[in-house]
């Protein structure tokens, strides 16, 4: 399953050149899933993209075992074997999507294979969803539906199985000025959107020093919130006036701050500089990565800090959890892998942790779908 999995491309980019529909993992999966007695719904998303909702057993109090079935795009020439096709060396499986993440979902499939789905006294279900590397849209769909699916839920992100119930937000924005070009000989002769920018750059790190010395969370590995500013485009030629520059900021925040306001500063900066200096200024927000808080007391987190004797952590990576939170669906992230192999060139998920994924899968089904 997992090299089926691998072998049927499915890259969610913002750039439409790269992206691709998921409607071919998820009509592979519903296969599997109904010849496993689950009842398949599928859901359409956005064109080309669907969700995959498969259940077993009655009721809104069970497990829900959920993963992503997109991969970011990927450069064949910086692999060591074609991505698309599961390679097994080294007691490893390469390929793309082979830690994040759809190994799980074949492991999911497997850990419910062992059951009599129609003995469950709680249901059991699997959520397969679109866009998870981009806009998040199949699980906001889910959330927007707003039809809770079950009491708990585990997604298989990459953790190398340790339970995590926090992670921080991720706030994307583009901000593109639009001036005047003209001749570099007369600066009069136009208005620079790339000096424009590098105002605007200014007064960011000015805010990415308060917003960090603002807030602390020595529960995470690097403690404040971050801000990157990860590509800049701007103008033509030396000797040309730039006459259009864009921006784009990723910023990293915990959970107790607000995406809102976060937004909101960011669109003032951008709006103030624009207005002093006579810019045309765009911005524009993709997706809404939501930051996961899930609390240490829950049920959910207590039975998997005793199934795996590892206290519950946190993250820096966003995952579709806090769409599910929002669900008042206990919510915990735990999945085979590392996130250091995810999103690099030859991937790869450790043998030695198919196993152990599929025993505590098992565990979670017994405890809270049978027991």
């Amino acid at each position: 399953m997992i090299a089926a999995l691998i072998a049927t491309p499915s890259v969610s980019c913002v750039h439409a050149d790269l992206d691709m529909s998921n409607r071919a993992v998820i009509d592979r999966i519903a296969e599997w899933s109904e010849g496993l007695g689950f009842e398949v719904e599928i859901q359409a998303v956005d064109e080309g993209k669907s969700n995959l909702i498969a259940r077993a057993g009655k009721g809104s109090d069970g497990l829900v075992l959920s993963g992503h079935t997109d991969t970011v795009p990927c450069d064949p020439t910086l692999w060591s074997s074609d991505p698309f096709s599961a390679r097994e060396t080294d007691d490893r499986i390469y390929g793309l999507g082979s830690c994040d993440m759809k190994s799980f979902l074949a492991l999911a499939l497997t850990a419910s294979s062992g059951f009599d789905l129609d003995n469950l006294k709680r249901p059991l279900t699997l959520v397969a969803t679109a866009d998870e590397e981009t806009t998040m849209s199949g699980a906001r769909l889910i959330a927007d539906n707003g039809n809770k699916l079950g009491r708990f839920c585990v997604i298989g992100e990459p953790t190398g199985l340790a339970p995590i119930r926090q992670h921080k937000g991720n706030l994307t924005m583009s901000v593109e000025y639009l001036g005047q070009s003209g001749h570099a000989s007369d600066p009069a002769l136009g208005n620079n959107a790339l000096e424009g920018m590098y105002h605007l750059m200014t007064a960011l790190f000015a805010y990415r020093a308060r917003i960090a010395g603002q807030y602390n969370d020595p529960a995470f590995t690097i403690p404040t919130p971050t801000m990157n500013l990860g590509h800049i485009h701007g103008g033509d030629n030396s000797n040309r006036i730039c006459g259009a520059c864009e921006l784009l900021i990723d910023i990293r925040f915990l959970p107790s701050m607000s995406y809102a306001a976060l937004q909101s500063d960011l669109e003032q900066m951008a709006a103030s500089v624009a207005t002093t200096r006579g810019l045309e200024v765009h911005t524009q927000t993709f997706g809404e990565g939501r930051a996961m808080d899930t609390d240490e007391a829950s049920e959910l987190a207590q039975y998997l800090t005793h199934l795996t004797g590892k206290q519950t952590g946190s993250v820096a990576f966003g995952t579709e959890a806090p769409y599910f939170n929002s669900m008042q669906t206990e919510t915990i992230v735990i999945g085979p892998g590392s996130i250091k192999q995810a999103h690099q060139p030859d991937e790869f998920l450790p043998l030695a942790q198919i196993d152990p994924t599929i025993h505590l899968l098992r565990s979670l089904i017994d405890r809270f779908c049978v027991s």
